[in-house]
């Protein structure tokens, strides 16, 4: 496989439930901070702005594997404790791509999820093609011979 985009997400005193772990709801919300920073932050610097001009989500899988703790002994007074959230392109057609995910609390994998997404045209409204630039740098993070 490719690289893999890596992304350390803080933790949130507010992302916990009643029980004290990480709140299933939230999940989504860390592996979008992850996705925003493959797309944006990473698509910026590789040159490829228009993901910003609009993506929207079709599709969300998420398996829990384990809670996940806020972990204060991980904690410090100048950092909260993060997850360690790993990405890549599973699969890339004309007009979606599909982007997977690992969620390590410390080494231990939490949870595994994939979304599909398809580019969007904000102004008209209507879905549209991925372009050859948005194609290029998604195939740094998809597998070997695979991902189209």
């Amino acid at each position: 496989m490719s690289d893999r985009f890596i992304y350390h997400c803080t933790l949130r005193w507010s992302d916990l439930d009643a029980y004290g772990h990480v709140n299933n709801s939230r999940f989504l919300t860390l592996y979008e901070e992850a996705r925003v920073a493959l797309m944006f932050a990473g698509g910026r610097a590789w040159g490829v702005g228009s993901f910003a001009d609009g993506v929207v989500i079709r599709r969300h899988e998420v398996d829990y594997l384990r809670p996940v703790d806020y972990a204060l002994g991980r904690a410090t007074a100048e950092a909260a404790p993060t997850v360690r959230i790993e990405l890549w392109v599973e699969e890339i057609r004309a007009a979606s791509f599909t982007v997977g995910y690992e969620l390590y609390d410390g080494e231990v994998l939490a949870s595994r999820a994939r979304s599909v997404l398809v580019p969007f045209d904000l102004t008209r409204q209507v879905p549209r093609r991925v372009s050859t630039e948005e194609r290029d740098f998604l195939l740094t993070y998809a597998p070997q011979g695979g991902g189209t």
